[in-house]
Order: structure tokens, then sequence, then C-alpha cells
């Protein structure tokens, strides 16, 4: 792809999806050195939240999880999506329509998968997943998650 047509691309992105945060720039609240990341998460965890990595689809326990409550960061505990936010999308990972305010942050991923944006926690930078426009209303939007990247905390 050459400068111009990425150009393009990104002003016909819907705003919603247009990049506002890289992974790994900046300063985030959260912010452990590899050592302490790795002794914080599973291997698996540590691959997706830090290495931007992806779980094999429908192996995470939370595809089946139905109980109110809040899904959170794995990494730092920050509160990502609501339950009543979730829906099943058939694609076998934990799929939203809506993150809670203030949670995420996006940037552009250009892959051999083509373009997305990618989903990064707000607080301490780890990779969630991916968003994409074909999901329910709302918002039309799907935040395709990976299942290792959260934690869900039921409601009391």
């Amino acid at each position: 792809m050459n400068r111009r047509a990425l150009i393009a691309a990104f002003a016909a992105m819907p705003f919603a999806l247009r990049p506002a945060f890289a992974s790994g720039e900046g300063t985030f609240e959260v912010t452990l050195t590899e050592e302490e990341w790795r002794a914080r998460l599973s291997p698996e965890a540590y691959a997706v939240l830090r290495e931007e990595d992806t779980e094999r689809p429908f192996t995470s326990p939370l595809n089946e999880e139905k109980r109110a409550g809040v899904y959170a960061c794995a990494g730092c505990d920050l509160p990502l999506f609501d339950s009543a936010a979730k829906f099943d999308s058939g694609t076998g990972w934990p799929s939203y329509f809506a993150p809670i305010d203030d949670a995420i942050r996006t940037k552009s991923d250009i892959s051999i998968f083509g373009f997305r944006t990618e989903v990064h926690c707000r607080r301490c930078g780890g990779h969630l997943g991916h968003v994409f426009e074909d999901g329910p209303q709302p918002t039309g939007l799907r935040y395709c998650m990976n299942g290792v990247s959260l934690k869900f905390v039921a409601k009391t």
C-alpha cells in the first residue's frame, strides 16, 4: 500500500474507528518491566496483552459466561466492558457492542489481513483484540476481544 492509498483509507474510515493510540507509545498509569508483566500474567495472556498475539478461537471460557458483571483488563484490572454489552458473534471470541466510557484506545493495524483497528487498554496499553463495523445496534460495532486479555468480575 502506498502513502496516498493509506491516507485515503484513513480519511474514509468512520470517526469511531480512527486510530487514537499506539501500543507501547506514551505514558500509562500502569507501567511494569517485562519481567514484572511475565510474573503477573500467564504465558498466553502475556503473548496477547504485551506482544499483540491472538488466542485460538473458541478456547476462552468467557465465551460461555452469561452472568451479570464486568469484564476487566487481565493486566491492570481496569473495567473495560459491561456484560450488558456482550453478545454472541459466532466468531469464537468474546464480543461486545460498546466499551465502558474511557476504558480503551485504538490504533491502526495494517497486516496481511488488511486494514483493521486494534483495541488496547487505556491504563496499561495491553492489546485486547480488534473492533469491526459488523456488530449489532445500537453501535453497529463488534469489539472482538481475546478472552485471555480479560477477567470477569460478577456483580454481587
